[in-house]
């Protein structure tokens, strides 16, 4: 009685992994990055921002029209000063949307010394935001059994270009990939591991200790960024890395992100840049 009472505990612990393992169903998505939205663009800016807003309008009129997308990333620097009229004018836009979105912060977007910390900053997207309710900027949503995990890498007290994971940061990415080891995760970040090209000042601080923590972990599919302002695909050790173009920079690009599944359980990852004309052409492939 008490063996085969083990051999059915055996069997219900087996069937709950394959359950977790092959579970996932492809999953369709838009990424978004680096939108630089800002308010009064021709009053305030240096930079070539003005009619950035025109741009993730048409934008988010072009995700309306792709059918069986189950949702949108924004990649960070969605705005381009640490300015919460600036966030919620964003929100607005984005609310939409006919599908589900969420946010990442960007190292434009958050400075201590101009009083818009990374708490406020997540207070006003849970506040404001028709579907993104995290009131962290490190947190963990799914979709059709795959794990997207967003980790923040922003320096609030020193602006900079840099992205810096922290001790912590890492060591929950860590125990969340452990958490989820029978799971397919996707990361999601605004600074890239493995950048399109190599920028000094843009460098990620550390990143080996990054990539070495990576490595323990065999349930990662993809790491998604953008922060470079270029495209750029790379697999390494398995892992498909995809820096998201600039929606500020003509041609004004966004991601469509296909994540399918293969009858043994392996996750094949497809990308297709896409833009919108704002007076309504379409030049899409």
């Amino acid at each position: 009685m008490r063996l085969n009472l083990k051999i059915l505990v055996l069997l219900f612990f087996i069937s709950q992994m394959f359950v977790q393992t092959s579970f996932a169903r492809d999953v369709k998505f838009a990424q978004i990055s680096d939108s630089h939205i800002m308010m009064n663009a021709n009053v305030y800016s240096s930079r070539n921002v003005i009619g950035a807003e025109d741009y993730l309008q048409a934008t988010v009129a072009d995700i309306n029209t792709i059918k069986d997308l189950d949702f949108v990333i924004f990649s960070g620097d969605n705005i381009d000063r640490s300015n919460p009229d600036d966030l919620i004018y964003f929100l607005k836009v984005v609310n939409k949307l006919k599908v589900p979105y969420y946010v990442i912060i960007g190292n434009h977007e958050v400075f201590k010394s101009q009083h818009f910390t990374k708490k406020d900053y997540m207070k006003l997207v849970s506040k404001y935001s028709r579907s993104c309710k995290h009131r962290k900027p490190n947190y963990v949503f799914k979709k059709n059994g795959t794990v997207f995990i967003v980790v923040d890498g922003v320096k609030e007290f020193i602006p900079g270009p840099a992205g810096y994971y922290r001790k912590s940061t890492l060591a929950w990415l860590d125990r969340k990939l452990r958490h989820y080891k029978h799971s397919h995760v996707v990361i999601c970040q605004h600074f890239p591991l493995e950048p399109p090209y190599y920028n000094r000042t843009h460098a990620t601080y550390d990143v080996d200790t990054y990539k070495n923590m990576l490595a323990k972990h065999k349930n990662v599919v993809a790491v998604l960024s953008g922060h470079y302002h270029e495209n750029g695909e790379k697999e390494v050790n398995g892992v498909y890395h995809s820096s998201c173009p600039a929606l500020l920079n003509p041609p004004h690009n966004y991601k469509i992100i296909e994540i399918e599944y293969l009858n043994d359980g392996k996750a094949q990852v497809y990308t297709q840049l896409r833009h919108s004309e704002l007076y309504g052409s379409d030049s899409n492939d």
